[in-house]
Order: structure tokens, then C-alpha cells, then sequence
């Protein structure tokens, strides 16, 4: 088995200003707080897994010109990222500026960056900064880690000075709203993007309306909800008017400058929709509240608009649109009856939404969202990229006072916009990215392309307009053989990701950020590789049984943009969906419109030398398949399938029966680390070192079920000398199915959550305060009870004594914290790296919204 250091021998940079960010698969352990220097000890027998990505560092460069061997090579384009803001959105923005960082650096380009927290302070912060999992993981560390500016005034002066031009990646309030946009108006500093006045009447969902509605476009009906005095008469006329039941009407009713779908709710009928209304104002996400009719029978889409003039020639081209389908699954799903496009579907990697690019319209629909998305584009005057929501409506379904000779009517339905996003989200698989990768757009081309864009708005730029390294390599072919030259000097790399565990979603994140950073080096090769998700991995113990089930697993071979997905199962249908004949026809006849059309423009540029990508269909190999084909290529394989046989030595085994290396521990070492059980006996020889383990009490699912439940709490409390339990699955990761349980309802409602497969416990279910508690599809066979640690409580607090800065402030008392902390090496030359704190805002269990989206719960390095 080959080791991690082996393979970062052969990692070296292309670029002079990259270097490695280590990840590693690591799971919480809670140990005293006085045994900090046991810590690296005690969590190194935990870590399953590492991996390699690769991360900003800074890099002070005093001469904007890069000089090879004493020559002159070309002008460093200075660009400034901004992020951060005083919206609820920060955090989606902190996630963005990682993949601006991540993309668009390199040689002929240097990025500084900058965030502004929520009382809209400046900081000038190391790139590293930017990769905590939130905003509130350095909050309360900027004085001692960052560059703080006086004011805005200062921090204008600061960039007119030190940046060539300013790449704002602040979502929401202060980002989309005009207000960063003026602040470098003022100052005259080129930006990305559109300019202020502009965004001030994009971004305000009413104020668009009524320009979307001069302008000739269908609208939907809508009342505006302004401050604490709201007219509850002119609203039930808008009702009657609408012919809505006032009292039983449905409506939406959501904030008018607020993105992310923050706020947003249904309402029914007059009254519901004011306390809705009021209830947004009261809890200061927008003073301007939108009520709007709901769309029945409605799909919704986004479309991201690219503009590729030249100076301030607008030639917006529209890619292929996005459709937006809501997936109600059984059990709790069924009870959304109210689905919407929610935050927690925006960001979370879960099966509640899937996306489909092109959207399954009818041509004739298709054909009208990009030529109203471009028109809306020119006569709004956007700049550079946005990101244009809205929603089609079979012609079955009549929209009150929408006019024959309105924009959007076709044949076939309506179409309607409704959403103007000024910075689109830039997340690894964003619309940006899914929509730019099916018109051969890598992540670094398109963010580029718009960089680029940009700088041909501004004269003193033009000197910019040839970076050479506009356009990286370009990523490599699926067809394995052909893309695989047997060169000594390239390293082959096979990135597997998925699976069926409920780990799967998280394990295709890690997988996107492993292959997407891996790119970046010139003398790796890196395919991505989905193992398939199937009707579900069951723990067996039977070997034979488990080695049926390998062997009727499939594994596809993937081209770059069907990796760009939230689910496996989205990307798994994208891969069948790509080689069905008249799927794959149209998709081919709509990308070949779109190409068109951004050739029109961009062979105006010289600077433009071609697409980045191939478009080829992606390839299906049986398990044994493909590791004879990744013997045949001689390719390492990167393990980054979470949980099941990617964890539990099964993959490790076929990997080295079929003499292919591979990241992460071997076969007994993963089998131990995947049980927890296992791993708690495998550790009680260390408790002379200070490693501690709990007392644990497994029971198989079927036990739990045909019991009665109160025999189960007795027993289970007594044998465990606890009244507060902590329940999770023997081999699932990710906090799935990880709950408190306080007392014998709570236990009961755990059970009722197995016994009728549920996929998620709903917020609040139990009698402590909790998130919403996904759980593992299918039910686990075995759980673990445990005595429930209290750890103390950590907070970020911004009225410390005698200071307004936020402070980390512990208020011990059981003298227990959760830490987690990342191992990397090789067999026998292990490192720990630095633990993190876990805080945890809401409830005793980190959840899912803990660990993995972009808000502003988090875990903070000490």
C-alpha cells in the first residue's frame, strides 16, 4: 500500500504561490480539558483516513512583474477577494471566496483578501484564514490575526493602493445591495461585477418587479409589507383582487433584499401572511417583506448570465438553464406539504432537491429563459455575471393581468423571473460552475473569463488583457487509456467517492474538493470515479455475502462536469441520463446553441484561445473492472468514500489483492476504526497513556423494535449508570442518527424514526432543543448507547469586560470539551495536526448544519 507521503512526492506544484492543505477523516472524541497534551495521542488511533487539497498561502510580491531567469515574463494582476458581510448569508460567502482563492491564483495573478464582519469592519486576512468552516471560526481571532482598517474610508485607500482590481464575493446585504460596490466607486477601484446604482434596484425583489414589469416582462402579482404599520384592508383586497381565499389563501411571503431563500416561508391567508411578515421584520433580516401568490404546478429554474463584450459593449450570452425539482420522499418528507426551495436545500448535501441541466422544458421554454435572462441582463445594465431565478408554468395554469404581448409567453407555458442574484453563490458545484462545465468551462476558466471581463471595462486595466494563464490545462479525457499516457513523469490518480451509506453525500463533497484541488498539479492525472449508489449497503458479517454484494456494485468514470452535483444520486442519474440516445441529442443541440452564441463574442478577444473542457459521455466498469483498469494504468487510488466498504477494509482489500496503492490505513486498521466498538476495545490497552473510553451497550435494531421501550430504558440506564444517553449508529459518520436521549419518550421517538424509516427527525422532536437529526437510509442493524458527556459550553461573545471585540469565552464546569483533530504520515511516522474545538450552537449534538453548511454554527481552531 502505497503511503501518503509517497504520493505528495510527486505533488509538486505548478504554480509558485500554491502549496498543500491537508483534510483528514477524523472522528470527535470528548476528553478532559486538562489533558491537552494528550490530546495528539489520544485522537491518532481515531483518524480513518487523509487527504490532500491545496490551499492559499500568502506571498508578499514587491514587483507587479513575475521575472523568469532575470527576463521578464509578464504583470501580476493584483485582484482583491472580499467577503464575509453583516448578512446571514457570510457564510455561503466564505465558501464562495475558497473557491475564487482556489481557482483563480497562479503566477501571472496575486490574490489578497479582506472580510468584512457583520458590523462592517474591514480586516485584511491571510488566505489560510479563509478556510475555516465559517465566518465565526475567526471572528473572534482578527485581532490577533488580521490587518483591522479604522473605517471603510481607510480600508478604500487601502485597496486603491494595494489591489489592481476587486473581485467582491459578499453575498447579500452590503455585497449585492450597492453597498461595497459604491465604497469603491468613490474611490475609483475597478470591481467585478455590476455597478452600484444598478444593484440597488436588482437586488430589491419589489423594486425589480416593477422594473421587470415596465420593461414588458410577466410578473408575478405581489404586495410589499413595509415596517411595524402594515394595512391589513389593502392587503385583503390584494387577496380579492388575486382571487385568494383571505383566509385560507396560499401565499409566499419572504424578505425583499434578503438571497439564500433566508426568510422565506408560506403563508395562508391575510393574517397568517402580517404575522409572517412581522415576524421577518422583528427579527431584523429585512424591513421590506414581499407577500407573493404560490406557484402551483410551477418548476423553477436559475439561469446564469455571462457577459462577453468587449469595454462596455454588453453581449450577455445565457447558459443552459437549471430546473429545480423538489423531491418529497416518504415518511417526513410527506408532511412538507409547504416544499419550497429552502436554505437548508440549498446547501445541504441531502436527496430533498435534485437539479437538472438543461431542465426538462419544452424547447420552446428553454429558448425563452435565455433570451428574457439576456434581455433582462442589458436592460437592468448588469455587468460581467449574475445569476437570474425564476419559474416556468404549463400554459394550464393562467397567471392573473399576464398579457398575451408580455416577455415570457410561449406556446408551450409562461415563463416568469423573480430573483436577480448580482454575486452568484461560487461554491465547488454551484450553478456558476454546473452550468459553465456543460459549455466546457473549467472552475478556473469561467472565474477567469469574468476577472477578464471585467478588466476590459477599465482602461488603465488594459495592459491585463493577456494573462498568460488565463487558461490552465486542460482537464483530462474519461476515456482512461487515451487520457493516461504511460509517461514516468505523470502520476495517475483515481478519486472514488459515494457510495450507499448515509455518509455518501458528504463522501461526494470530499471527493469534488480532493479532485478539483489534485488538478492543479501538472504531473497528476486525476479522474474522478463514482461508486454507485445501489438500493442499499447493509453491514454484513457474512464475508461471502458482502463480497456478492462488491461485485454487483458498478463504478463510473466520470468527465468534469457530471461531477457537479449535491448528491450521488444526482450524479448517478446525470450519468444515465448522459448516455440515453435522445437525452444526450438535446443536451448536444442546447450546448452547441449556447457555444454559438459565446463565440460570437469572445472571438473578439484575443485573449480567448478555446473551451477548456471535452465533452465526453462518462464510462461504467464493474468493481473488478476498475481495479484491473487502474492496475493496467498504474494509477494510485484516493479513497475518499466515507463510511461502508469504503471504510470498513472491503475496498482495501480488492485494492490490494489487484496490486493497486492507495491513500488511508489497510485492511484490519479500517475494519477496526469503522465499529466503534471496535475501536473503543482496541483502545482500552491505552489507559495508562490517558486515553479514556465509555462504557457502551450495543443493540441490533430488530432488539429495539420488538421490545417494549420501557424495559429498554430501564435496562439500558441501569447497565450504564446514566439517566442522559447518547444513541448513534455502530458504523455511520456525519452525526447521522446521533441523538440525546433525555428520558423514555425521547427513546420512543427514536424508535418510531427506525421502525418507519425515517430519512430525518425533525427539529425539536425530543424534550432537549435540537436540530433537525438525519438518519442513515436504510435503519442501521446495530446502534451504540452510551452515558451522555456534558461538555462545557464555549461561546464566541462580544461583551467581554472593558471590549467590544468578540471573545472565545468557556464556562467550565464538567471540565469536558469535544475536539477533533487531523493525523497525516506514514505507517510508523505519524503527525498530528492542530486540534479544533467543537462548539456547538443549538442542542448537545453537533448536526449535520454543524459540520458541513456554510452558516454561522462552526467548529474553531485553538
Amino acid at each position: 500500500m502505497s503511503s501518503l507521503s509517497q504520493s505528495l512526492s510527486l505533488c509538486q506544484p505548478r504554480r509558485r504561490r500554491e502549496n498543500l492543505r491537508l483534510l483528514s477523516q477524523t472522528h470527535s472524541v470528548a476528553i478532559p480539558s486538562g489533558m491537552s497534551n494528550s490530546v495528539k495521542n489520544c485522537s491518532l488511533a481515531r483518524c480513518s483516513g487523509v487527504g490532500v487539497v491545496r490551499a492559499a498561502t500568502e506571498v508578499v510580491v514587491d514587483d507587479p512583474v513575475v521575472r523568469e531567469g532575470g527576463k521578464e515574463k509578464g504583470r501580476v494582476l493584483r485582484v482583491g477577494v472580499i467577503c464575509g458581510g453583516p448578512s446571514a448569508e457570510r457564510g455561503i460567502s466564505l465558501n464562495s471566496a475558497r473557491s475564487v482563492i482556489d481557482h483563480i491564483q497562479g503566477d501571472d495573478l496575486l490574490v489578497s483578501c479582506y472580510y468584512i464582519d457583520c458590523n462592517l469592519n474591514a480586516y485584511a486576512i491571510s488566505p489560510a484564514q479563509v478556510y475555516s468552516n465559517t465566518p465565526t471560526d475567526f471572528d473572534f481571532k482578527l485581532e490577533s490575526l488580521a490587518q483591522g482598517f479604522r473605517s471603510l474610508s481607510d480600508f478604500a485607500e487601502h485597496l486603491a493602493a494595494s489591489v489592481d482590481i476587486v473581485f467582491p464575493v459578499i453575498h447579500g446585504r452590503f455585497g449585492e445591495d450597492g453597498g461595497i460596490q459604491e465604497l469603491l466607486e468613490k474611490s475609483n477601484i475597478p470591481f467585478v461585477g455590476t455597478r452600484s446604482n444598478e444593484c440597488r434596484q436588482a437586488f430589491d425583489k419589489y423594486d425589480s418587479s416593477l422594473e421587470l414589469d415596465r420593461q414588458g416582462f410577466v410578473t408575478l402579482p405581489n404586495f410589499l409589507v413595509q415596517g411595524s404599520h402594515s394595512n391589513e384592508s389593502e392587503l385583503s383586497k390584494w387577496f380579492a383582487e388575486n382571487h385568494l381565499d383571505t383566509n385560507s389563501g396560499k401565499v409566499v411571503v419572504k424578505p425583499t433584499r434578503a438571497g439564500s431563500s433566508i426568510g422565506v416561508t408560506v403563508a395562508y391567508g391575510v393574517a397568517d401572511s402580517l404575522k409572517k411578515a412581522n415576524e421577518i421584520i422583528a427579527e431584523g433580516i429585512d424591513d421590506r417583506v414581499l407577500v407573493e401568490i404560490f406557484l402551483e404546478g410551477g418548476s423553477e429554474f436559475t439561469a446564469i448570465v455571462l457577459d462577453v463584450g468587449s469595454g462596455f459593449d454588453c453581449h450577455p450570452v445565457v447558459l443552459l438553464p437549471t430546473e429545480v425539482e423538489i423531491q418529497l420522499h416518504d415518511n417526513a418528507d410527506m408532511r412538507e406539504k409547504d416544499a419550497i426551495f429552502n436554505y437548508r436545500r440549498k446547501y445541504l448535501p441531502t436527496q430533498q432537491v435534485a437539479y437538472h441541466t438543461p431542465p426538462r422544458f419544452p424547447m420552446d421554454v428553454i429558448g425563452s429563459i435565455r433570451e428574457g435572462a439576456s434581455l433582462l441582463f442589458q436592460r437592468l445594465g448588469l455587468h460581467d455575471f449574475a445569476r437570474i431565478d425564476g419559474w416556468f408554468l404549463p400554459s394550464s395554469i393562467l397567471i392573473p393581468s399576464a398579457s398575451e404581448k408580455k416577455l415570457g409567453r410561449t406556446k408551450s407555458g409562461t415563463v416568469i423571473f423573480t430573483d436577480i442574484n448580482l454575486i452568484s453563490g461560487m461554491e465547488q458545484t454551484s450553478f456558476l460552475f454546473q452550468q459553465a462545465s456543460k459549455v466546457g468551462f473549467s472552475h478556473s476558466n469561467i472565474l477567469r473569463s469574468i476577472i477578464q471581463r471585467a478588466c476590459l471595462r477599465f482602461p488603465n486595466l488594459a495592459s491585463y488583457t493577456s494573462l498568460s494563464n488565463l487558461l490552465p490545462r486542460r482537464s483530462k479525457s474519461s476515456q482512461l487509456i487515451e487520457a493516461f499516457p504511460k509517461t514516468k513523469d505523470v502520476r495517475k490518480v483515481f478519486v472514488i467517492f459515494g457510495g450507499d451509506t448515509s455518509e455518501r453525500q458528504v463522501s461526494l463533497m470530499s471527493g469534488t474538493n480532493v479532485w478539483l484541488n489534485l488538478q492543479a498539479f501538472n504531473d497528476l492525472e486525476v479522474i474522478p470515479c463514482l461508486l454507485a449508489p445501489t438500493s442499499g449497503y447493509s453491514s454484513k458479517t457474512d464475508m461471502d455475502e458482502k463480497e456478492l454484494d462488491v461485485r454487483m456494485k458498478t463504478i463510473w468514470t466520470l468527465p468534469y462536469s457530471l461531477v457537479l452535483r449535491h448528491t450521488t444520486e444526482e450524479v448517478l442519474a446525470a450519468c444515465i441520463e448522459a448516455i440515453e440516445p435522445d437525452r444526450a441529442a438535446l443536451t448536444s443541440e442546447l450546448r452547441n446553441q449556447v457555444m454559438n452564441d459565446l463565440m460570437e463574442g469572445l472571438k473578439k478577444q484575443h485573449w480567448f484561445t478555446g473551451f477548456d473542457l471535452a465533452d465526453e459521455p462518462p464510462v461504467r466498469y464493474s468493481v473488478e473492472q476498475w481495479v484491473k483498469l487502474a492496475k493496467e494504468v498504474q494509477a494510485t487510488v484516493f479513497i475518499a468514500v466515507h463510511g461502508g466498504m469504503g471504510e470498513d477494509g472491503t475496498l482495501q482489500f480488492l485494492l490490494e489483492a489487484g496490486g493497486v496503492p492507495y491513500t488511508g490505513p489497510g485492511v484490519e486498521t479500517s475494519k477496526i476504526c469503522m465499529d466503534k466498538v471496535a475501536t473503543s476495545l482496541a483502545l482500552n490497552h491505552l489507559e495508562k497513556f490517558g486515553v479514556l473510553t465509555i462504557n457502551k451497550k450495543v443493540l441490533r435494531k430488530e432488539d429495539l423494535l420488538n421490545a417494549p421501550v420501557h424495559d429498554i430504558w430501564h435496562d439500558l440506564t441501569s447497565k450504564l449508570q446514566s439517566e442522559t444517553l447518547c444513541v448513534k449508529p455502530a458504523r455511520d459518520g456525519c452525526s447521522t442518527g446521533v441523538a440525546r436521549l433525555c428520558c423514555l419518550e425521547d427513546l420512543a421517538v427514536y424508535v418510531k424514526a427506525l421502525e418507519e424509516c425515517f430519512l430525518r427527525i425533525p427539529s425539536n422532536s425530543l424534550s432537549k432543543a435540537h436540530g433537525v437529526i438525519e438518519m442513515p437510509s436504510p435503519p442501521p442493524e446495530l446502534l451504540i448507547f452510551e452515558p451522555f458527556i456534558e461538555t462545557d459550553e464555549i461561546i464566541v461573545s462580544s461583551n467581554a469586560v472593558n471590549d467590544t471585540a468578540n471573545r472565545l469565552i468557556w464556562e467550565g464546569h464538567s471540565r469536558w470539551v469535544e475536539v477533533t483533530v487531523g493525523v497525516v504520515g506514514k505507517r510508523g511516522s505519524m503527525h498530528s495536526l492542530t486540534p479544533s474545538v467543537t462548539v456547538k450552537e443549538s442542542g448537545d449534538i453537533l448536526s449535520l448544519e454543524e459540520k458541513f453548511q456554510g452558516n454561522l454554527l462552526c467548529f474553531r481552531k485553538i
